[in-house]
């Protein structure tokens, strides 16, 4: 059985958990009440980040969950995400409306990457 390495772990979640040559990342939230163009930026740079720390990339995202506050949203968090995203490595995706954890977050992107 192989580890499982947790990255920032706090007494809720862990920011990022490795199991088997698999990241799974928790959440990410940007900017509290900044825009929607703001939040998908400061998000994919935790991705980034995150994902760089246990030696991975957005190349190797195998799956994205995107949980918008209002689906009016959409167009402006795509045009984020479709400048980032890399052709040729876009991972299977949903995306979605639902109430987030506070009114002042309006995205919140799940990811799952190969190591």
């Amino acid at each position: 059985m192989s580890d499982i390495k947790r990255i920032e772990t706090g007494p809720r979640m862990s920011q990022a958990v490795v199991h088997g040559g698999v990241v799974y990342l928790a959440g990410q939230v940007g900017t509290a009440g900044a825009s929607i163009t703001k939040q998908t930026e400061d998000i994919l740079a935790n991705i980034d980040r995150l994902l760089a720390e246990v030696g991975s990339d957005k190349t190797k995202i195998l799956q994205s969950t995107i949980w918008l506050s209002s689906m009016d949203d959409f167009a402006e968090m795509n045009a984020v995400w479709d400048a980032w995203v890399p052709q040729g490595h876009t991972p299977a995706r949903a995306a979605g409306e639902s109430k987030l954890a506070t009114p002042d977050y309006n995205v919140e992107i799940i990811c799952i990457a190969a190591v």
